[in-house]
């Protein structure tokens, strides 16, 4: 009689199938079943199998409700960069280096860098003037020359933002500028009676913060570019601003020297003050930066020291989280990969820490200055690079060749 035929091998069965059994394995099972043959080593590559790993790690590039912010970039290749991440592995160079004037302190007017980051270029302000520089792909190198220059203010740029290929800056000469960054549009005009601290800009809207210790809303609609819509008088120096995803309200820093607190939340159509957050903020403890995660989801940091995560959803009188700098600095700027990670820049050594925010303690720590001192000012990352600007370098960290 005819000899029985072998069985089929367990990867002849529908590639269906073989998704479903894989799912089941973790990363170090996949890796070993990608050196089995090419048909396997492909199947294991697929973002299918990696999606829901790449959720649960550090700046894989996925936020909370799993909207995948780096599509081009394979989810599998994205879970290994996350492990550098988590463990500091990374290369460290300082990309550019310019002459600062000398730093003082936060509430006198120095040169204070600030950045943005695009799918293409890195937009670095350097004193008056905002200069564009080319990245490679997937954020590999800097050009050390910048391909445009955006100027128009006639003293320092103290920040600006970058939406939807439009620039929006304020100054140290009370102005605000916006600029279109493919071509030569640009409007100026005057917006405060002091130095511009922060802007934000979202459906056509502006909210710009002052020393002058107010908050205005303007208007860039066609037409109405420049119009003030509301003054808002915070009592205090404005520090940090930022307009809500929903476009219906924004947030006010200051910098804590009077009795109200100094994170307060004001209504976007009306001007009219919504809620404060927290009760126990001490005097001078100031706010120098927030960022929204999500309508009801925001990040702050200051002088005091700490990093507080708020959800407006639940209470305005408490955080929901909170992590002290370990070293008693200052934090100058705060940015999260809208899930798991959180990275903060200290006034000390130029400092810049990772968080997660399933712990209490910090993560990792790169020291970026050395010997002098001067604070992170800005930092912001993608999912492979994190560029942080000093007082005289940017600084870069690459996670992708530890």
């Amino acid at each position: 009689s005819r000899a029985a035929s072998p069985p089929s091998p367990l990867w002849a069965l529908p590639e269906e199938l073989l998704l479903l059994i894989c799912s089941y394995l973790d990363a170090q099972a996949l890796g070993r079943l990608a050196q089995v043959c090419r048909r396997l080593r492909f199947l294991s590559s697929r973002d299918l199998l990696w999606r829901c790993m790449a959720r649960g790690c550090l700046n894989s590039g996925f936020t909370q409700l799993g909207t995948d912010l780096a599509p081009g970039i394979p989810v599998k290749e994205r879970v290994k960069i996350s492990q550098n991440w988590r463990h500091g592995r990374c290369r460290r160079e300082t990309v550019l280096k310019w002459k600062c004037k000398q730093v003082a302190s936060f509430s006198s007017s120095f040169l204070m860098p600030w950045m943005e980051l695009d799918d293409e270029y890195l937009y670095l302000s350097q004193a008056e003037n905002i200069q564009a520089y080319h990245l490679g792909p997937e954020g590999t190198g800097l050009q050390r020359h910048p391909q445009a220059i955006f100027s128009g203010h006639q003293e320092d740029v103290c920040r600006f933002v970058l939406v939807n290929s439009h620039i929006v800056s304020g100054g140290g000469d009370g102005s605000i500028v916006l600029h279109k960054i493919h071509g030569s549009y640009s409007v100026k005009f005057s917006a405060h009676e002091q130095e511009v601290n922060c802007v934000d800009f979202q459906g056509g809207l502006v909210v710009s913060g002052s020393r002058d210790r107010t908050a205005k809303v303007w208007s860039l609609s066609t037409g109405r570019v420049g119009q003030c819509l509301h003054t808002v008088q915070t009592e205090d120096r404005v520090w940090s601003i930022a307009i809500s995803p929903l476009l219906s309200s924004f947030v006010t820093g200051t910098a804590c020297c009077g009795h109200t607190s100094p994170l307060r939340i004001w209504d976007l159509e009306s001007g009219q003050l919504l809620t404060s957050l927290g009760t126990d903020f001490n005097r001078g403890a100031g706010v120098l930066d927030v960022f929204y995660e999500t309508p009801s989801l925001l990040l702050s940091c200051g002088y005091d020291t700490y990093i507080r995560y708020w959800d407006i959803r639940t209470s305005t009188r408490k955080c929901i989280q909170e992590w002290e700098e370990p070293h008693d600095s200052a934090l100058y700027c705060v940015r999260s990969d809208k899930n798991h990670m959180i990275a903060s820049g200290s006034s000390y050594y130029g400092v810049v820490r990772l968080w997660d925010k399933r712990q209490t303690r910090c993560l990792q720590s790169f020291h970026l200055s050395s010997p002098t001192s001067s604070p992170v000012y800005c930092l912001r990352f993608s999912t492979t690079h994190l560029y942080a600007a000093l007082a005289s370098a940017l600084h870069v960290l690459d996670f992708t060749a530890p």
